[in-house]
């Protein structure tokens, strides 16, 4: 195991391509995923969601902007699915290549994201580094060590909050941690953005779980108009760390295991 861990950092720590491609990250997740991948520095524009790199701002996810994109002068435009493929053809330079990145129903989109964005990128360590991904987020879940607790993944209690379901990356996440989902739909639910609390306070009374997970650091301030059922517990966890679809949630399986223990044991 040792050894295995060595390789994975020896991996980890190889240089990114030696020509790096101008890419524009239209999404805070792909910058997740570049700086996995050691492309960060090549970010040479990235959508007005974020907050890790300073560039030129080239718009959003469902409406990118041509004339800042064509500013940067890109190689790889990288976006999500939501971007419908006309939109960004329209905005994509002739001399760039577009990429649509399917990354919210499961896990193992994200370690294709890895390999081909590091394919796009000529990037000779890849395939490593998405494998390196594959194997730790695996591991880490293992060693959560859940017993089978009935959870309910909430965004927030605040704004219009979301639950998660099957065919969410979070929901197969905590169940390769041991948790059983209590969501009944299949992907995202949104809850009301009126009456948020008392619309909470339904589906944990309907589902009834054993643990409400809230991904905000201010659970106590975001939290405290909804009427919590005595049987519910609540766990909060850092949103920056699970609310990607990236290799940042390496760092939240570390803060759920802790979180966790710290709760149940």
């Amino acid at each position: 195991m040792r050894s295995l861990l060595l390789l994975l950092g020896i991996i980890l720590s190889f240089p990114a391509a030696a020509a790096c491609p101008r890419i524009v990250s239209q999404s805070p997740y792909i910058t997740h995923q570049l700086e996995w991948l050691g492309l960060a520095d090549c970010i040479v524009g990235a959508s007005r969601y974020e907050r890790r790199v300073r560039v030129p701002d080239t718009g959003g996810v469902m409406d990118p902007d041509a004339q800042a994109i064509a500013a940067v002068q890109p190689d790889l435009v990288i976006t999500s699915t939501w971007t419908k493929p006309d939109v960004l053809a329209a905005v994509t330079p002739p001399s760039a290549r577009a990429m649509r990145l399917a990354s919210f129903q499961r896990m193992d989109q994200i370690e294709e994201n890895l390999r081909e964005i590091g394919a796009a990128a000529r990037l000779d360590v890849a395939q490593a580094r998405a494998a390196a991904f594959a194997y730790l987020w695996r591991k880490k879940a293992a060693a959560v060590g859940a017993r089978g607790e009935r959870v309910l993944l909430l965004s927030s209690c605040t704004g219009q909050p979301y639950s998660f379901g099957r065919n969410t990356w979070l929901g197969e996440l905590f169940e390769a941690a041991g948790f059983r989902l209590a969501e009944t739909n299949e992907g995202v639910r949104h809850l009301a953005r009126d009456a948020t609390a008392e619309d909470i306070e339904r589906r944990v009374t309907e589902l009834r779980p054993d643990l409400v997970v809230i991904f905000t650091r201010q659970i106590a301030e975001s939290c405290a108009a909804v009427p919590w059922p005595a049987n519910a517990r609540l766990m909060a966890l850092d949103g920056e760390k699970f609310l990607h679809p990236a290799p940042v949630l390496l760092e939240g399986l570390d803060e759920l295991a802790k979180t966790y223990g710290d709760l149940y044991r």
